[in-house]
């Protein structure tokens, strides 16, 4: 055995060197490393990366590369084929990854891991994504919690096995020469227009803008966290979850910053992302099934013209096309704006929770499969610890409680700029003087409202009680 032969780093999920155990597993070992990434569509299926990740994918994998020296090997295809014909071409003697979640790369990494057993190649896996893995949060029966409080206080902070503390990066990485490998450019991840400029000024990936963005959350955030959570005028949350998605920080490396104590509100959000993973490893059909079965009989309505209104923030309510265009232009959405956007679309225009879903995952720059699915399953009533049917949010009253000067709404619908506040939420309520003096036609300048909140309220309450069965 050639002492010269290296060990195989898979990155995945995990586009950091600080707090990755498989690479500080893999250091540990003496050998030389191979770094790789293999972008695998084709294993992924359905759930191949939307624009706005690759997007953020490509500038994260810049920056890896270059804190490993310009060594990160760039493969394209199937795994399942490209890793055991590069472990044999190098005589790989190990290959190292974090493990993931999602159902598609469970099933090809266990297919991976048998093929590379069988030959004989030594395979390490580690939890590097998640801070309490979904074995260890059961019941004491074995059985997964459905709701959130007790699997959070109960199933991860009481379950005996805290989180890990980080680990720091390798002082020094002994890089084996390669050879073969595509250019990050030929994994053509980038968008063949420039719809992400705002992205580009507003973000930036990779380790080291992962860690600025913790540095910044927690010298001016976390302290208005508790607030700012529901505000989106204001700059209080941690904008963290694709840094987190990504992997360029560890939730371990969140969790035990130092954090003011305050924080808790804070850190039951991962807890969320916790149980979002949890849900997800053990209900994988959470993806497009509704974990409620009685909601397979839910009477949606297909209304394409209505459905494009929404995406393209178009719809006559302002809080909504401004969380609409908010993500369009910068990938992103306040997590408040995402629960009013979410209702609207389901309960106002009965729109089935799929088409949120998928408009998410395209455009979201933390579009991430466990949250989003477990996300609006919750919004639209069929997920676990579900949001109460009759919970719907109303955009205008929820606009003028956490947009009460408007400065959310104008910045992302300009052309209401100049109205009042009283009416900044509810223009078409507006006089006509007040409508004129802000240089707004209803119709014209700004779209009518595309429902009536009021009737499509009490359409929504009544499909849901047809669900449930009668009393008599």
């Amino acid at each position: 055995m050639s002492d010269s032969a290296p060990l195989i780093v898979w990155f995945r999920q995990d586009l950091r060197l600080a707090d990755n155990p498989a690479l500080d597993a893999a250091v540990r070992q003496g050998r030389p490393i191979l770094p790789i990434y293999i972008l695998d569509d084709e294993n992924a299926g359905d759930w191949r990366m939307g624009a706005a990740s690759r997007w953020w994918l490509h500038q994260s994998l810049s920056s890896l590369n270059a804190s490993l020296n310009g060594r990160l090997v760039f493969l394209r295809g199937d795994a399942e084929a490209i890793l055991p014909e590069l472990v044999g071409d190098v005589q790989a003697q190990g290959v190292f990854w974090n493990r993931c979640y999602e159902p598609w790369r469970i099933a090809r990494d266990t297919i991976i891991k048998d093929r590379l057993l069988g030959d004989s190649v030594p395979v390490k896996s580690y939890n590097g994504s998640v801070l309490f893995e979904p074995p260890n949060t059961n019941k004491p029966d074995g059985t997964p919690y459905r709701v959130f409080t007790p699997f959070y206080r109960k199933g991860c902070l009481k379950n005996g096995i805290p989180p890990r503390q980080p680990l720091p990066a390798p002082d020094d990485i002994p890089l084996y020469e390669a050879g073969a490998g595509l250019s990050i450019d030929e994994l053509e991840l980038m968008p063949n227009i420039n719809w992400y400029s705002e992205m580009s000024e507003m973000w930036s990936p990779g380790e080291d803008g992962a860690a600025k963005r913790l540095e910044t959350f927690l010298s001016s955030g976390i302290g208005h966290y508790d607030e700012g959570r529901n505000r989106p005028d204001q700059q209080y949350v941690s904008r963290l979850s694709p840094h987190l998605h990504f992997g360029e920080v560890s939730p371990n490396q969140v969790w035990f910053a130092e954090l003011t104590t305050d924080a808790d509100r804070f850190l039951s959000e991962l807890g969320w992302r916790e149980f979002s993973n949890n849900l997800l490893y053990n209900e994988p059909t959470i993806t497009t099934d509704n974990l409620q079965r009685k909601f397979d009989r839910f009477p949606w309505r297909d209304d394409d013209e209505s459905l494009k209104r929404w995406q393209h923030g178009r719809t006559g309510y302002p809080i909504v096309d401004a969380g609409m265009r908010e993500l369009w232009r910068t990938g992103y959405m306040h997590n408040r704006v995402r629960m009013i956007v979410g209702s609207f679309l389901v309960k106002n225009l009965l729109q089935h929770w799929h088409h949120g879903a998928k408009w998410f995952w395209d455009t979201l720059v933390d579009a991430d499969l466990a949250n989003n699915s477990a996300s609006w399953q919750w919004i639209a009533g069929c997920g676990a610890d579900a949001a109460p049917y009759f919970r719907i949010f109303n955009p205008v009253t929820q606009g003028k409680k956490f947009d009460p000067e408007g400065g959310y709404v104008r910045h992302y619908v300009p052309e209401l700029a100049a109205m009042p506040d009283k009416f900044i939420h509810n223009p078409w309520e507006a006089p006509q003087d007040v409508l004129t003096e802000a240089g707004v036609t209803i119709g014209d300048d700004y779209p009518e409202p595309v429902v009536d909140l009021k009737s499509s309220r009490e359409r929504a309450l009544a499909a849901f009680k047809s669900l449930t069965p009668s009393s008599s």
